[in-house]
Formats: structure tokens, C-alpha cells, sequence
């Protein structure tokens, strides 16, 4: 299987780095964004809750702020992975497939982060009992460098992880956060809200959901037009359908051309080849898109423990080609992450 990841500096990388510095500001809280969700989360919590998670919307803060509501969990960064396999647990208990299918929306939630595009921090010290919930990670600031590629491959995931318990893989969607906000916004308002009565959930009273891909994206990917993409393809954010089965269909072959170059750096399981490819995006432009390598690396090492299978020599390997890809640019960075896990 093949990690098909497209990514490159904009075309107008000289204007970006001589912008001024702008101050930092905080980002603006949404964590009741998606109340619908959080209503049933905290409904399935009533059943059984051993970790004396005290709501669904402390997953959705910052460690700081989560670590108020996380009862007995003690790695606040880890608490809506927490609440979520909890969730899923007690509706997979009860037949609920309505209740399984808000606990893997729930995990893929944007969290609230420090500032505009800060990424939010991942959950590494909890593995995750339901392998629908440990197959998720949450959006991340769509303002943030990657962002928008790496949520719509969240919200695909999510989609495989619906069907996989029969629900319907179309209310992936209901993880897509919102528009990207302006970096340096003085008000750092952006485009959010946070409506704690609104059972709808105001992104979506207020139309203010950006949704991640398209249907026919959606339906693809729970399909298997993209069977190819082993630990999961951060492609680029305007590739459609017919260009995401095309990228699944090349990395499948591709894979089986290079199946046998990683024998000895670890078994990755059922992502044989997670490797990064560097190139012009199939959806007709003729610049690079741009990703951050940091961002698609620690993905790619993260699907291979939560997705995969891997041995933890793979995964071992994993990190420190990440490692070694970090700092990195363009066709450099793929070669070296390429080039540490034995490829």
C-alpha cells in the first residue's frame, strides 16, 4: 500500500516569508460548535463512566481547561480520545449504532488550541480500547500550514470507521469544522461560534461548516477507490473523487513495486509501504500544494499504530525518519523520511 502525499512550497513563498511578524492571538473558543454531538456523547457517558468524565466538552479545551473536567484520566491531551472510546463502548454494549457513529464524529473534533492555527496537541500516552476510535485523530486548526489536506483524510477515515459498524459514512461530515481564520486577527474571531443551547449545533445553524470533502469523495473512499493508500493519504485539499481514486490506484501499484525495500526496517503491517511521494497535485494546477512534512510524518507514524498494526519496530523507524525529515523541504524531506524507514 502506498503513502501518496502531495506537497511543495506555494508559488509565492518569497512575498510569504517577507510579510511582517504579527502578535499571536488567541483563538476564540467553539467547543459547543458541534452540541448535537456532544448531547449524545454525554448521554452514552450516563451509562457507564469509570473514569468519572465529567462532560463531552472538556475533550474539546485545552489541557489546561480540559484538565478540570477529566476526572481520573490524567493526561488532559488524551481526554476526548478518552471520552470518545468510552462513548463508543457503552453504545456498542447497547446495539446503538447511532450512539458509535457520534463517538467516532466526537473523536474527530477540533479541539481548541492556543492560538489561530496552532496545532492541537495529539494523545500519545493512552491507546485506545475501540479500534474505530484509536483509527481517529482530531481536526486540526484549518488555519494552520497542512491543516486542510490532513482534516480531509480525518474525516475519510471517519467515513470508513462509520461504515465499518454499519452507520451511514456520509455524517462524517458532521466533523468538519470550520472556515480557516485569518493568522494575526486582531479580534481572533475567524469564522467560529459557540452556542451552548443550540441542539443543532451552531456551526451548523449558522452555516458555517466547511465540509471536508465532497459525497462522492465520501462514498469513494468507504468504497475501496482508494485501497491503495495504506496509512492513510494526506492528499491535496481540491483534489476531487476521480483524482483521489487515481492517487489510490498509482500508490496500490507503486506499492507492489517496492513491497520488498523495507524488509528490514519493521513489518508495517497492513500498510506496506507508508512511504511520502513528492509531486505536482493531480487536480490540474501546476503548482505544488503545500503541506508541512511534520504534520503528514507524525500522521503517517501515528496510522501506523492506531490503523496498521505495525510491530514497534516499524513504528520505532517511523519516528526517527520523522525525525529526520523535520526541518526539511519538498523533494529533501521526502527523501529523508524515505530513506530512514528503509526505502
Amino acid at each position: 500500500m502506498k503513502q501518496q502525499i502531495l506537497y511543495t512550497l506555494p508559488l509565492l513563498l518569497g512575498a510569504v516569508a517577507a510579510r511582517p511578524a504579527k502578535f499571536t492571538v488567541r483563538e476564540v473558543p467553539q467547543e459547543h460548535a458541534h452540541q448535537n454531538i456532544l448531547d449524545v456523547v454525554d448521554q452514552l457517558l450516563t451509562l457507564d463512566n469509570p473514569d468519572n468524565i465529567q462532560s463531552s466538552v472538556f475533550g474539546l479545551l485545552g489541557a489546561k481547561a480540559a484538565a478540570e473536567g477529566a476526572g481520573n484520566i490524567a493526561d488532559a491531551d488524551c481526554l476526548q480520545q478518552a471520552t470518545a472510546d468510552q462513548a463508543f463502548t457503552n453504545a456498542k454494549a447497547a446495539g446503538d449504532i447511532a450512539g458509535m457513529t457520534a463517538a467516532i464524529i466526537f473523536r474527530g473534533l477540533e479541539r481548541n488550541s492556543g492560538s489561530v492555527g496552532l496545532a492541537s496537541v495529539p494523545c500519545t500516552s493512552i491507546q485506545a480500547v475501540n479500534v474505530e476510535i484509536a483509527a481517529i485523530q482530531q481536526h486540526q486548526d484549518p488555519a494552520g500550514e497542512g491543516a486542510q489536506a490532513l482534516n480531509k483524510e480525518i474525516t475519510l477515515e471517519i467515513a470508513r470507521q462509520i461504515a465499518s459498524i454499519g452507520g451511514d459514512p456520509l455524517q462524517a461530515l458532521e466533523a468538519s469544522t470550520f472556515a480557516p481564520g485569518e493568522i494575526g486577527d486582531p479580534t481572533a474571531k475567524g469564522n467560529t461560534c459557540d452556542v451552548a443551547d443550540d441542539k443543532a449545533g451552531c456551526i451548523n445553524s449558522q452555516n458555517l461548516r466547511v465540509d471536508d470533502a465532497s459525497e462522492a469523495e465520501i462514498l469513494a473512499a468507504v468504497s475501496g477507490a482508494g485501497a491503495g493508500v495504506g496509512a492513510g493519504a494526506v492528499a491535496n485539499e481540491t483534489a476531487g473523487a476521480g483524482n483521489a481514486a487515481q492517487a489510490g490506484e498509482a500508490a496500490g501499484a507503486a506499492a507492489g513495486a517496492a513491497a520488498g525495500a523495507a524488509a528490514g526496517a519493521g513489518a508495517f503491517g497492513d500498510c506496506a509501504d507508508p512511504t511520502i511521494t513528492f509531486g505536482i497535485p493531480s487536480d490540474g494546477r501546476k503548482e505544488e500544494a503545500a503541506l508541512n512534512i511534520k504534520v503528514i510524518s507524525e500522521f503517517i507514524c501515528d496510522q501506523l499504530v492506531n490503523k496498521c498494526k505495525a510491530d514497534q519496530s516499524a513504528v520505532d523507524t517511523c519516528d526517527q525518519a520523522s525525525a529526520a525529515s523535520a526541518g526539511l523541504k519538498g523533494q529533501a524531506a521526502a527523501d529523508a523520511f524515505n530513506s530512514a524507514l528503509g526505502f
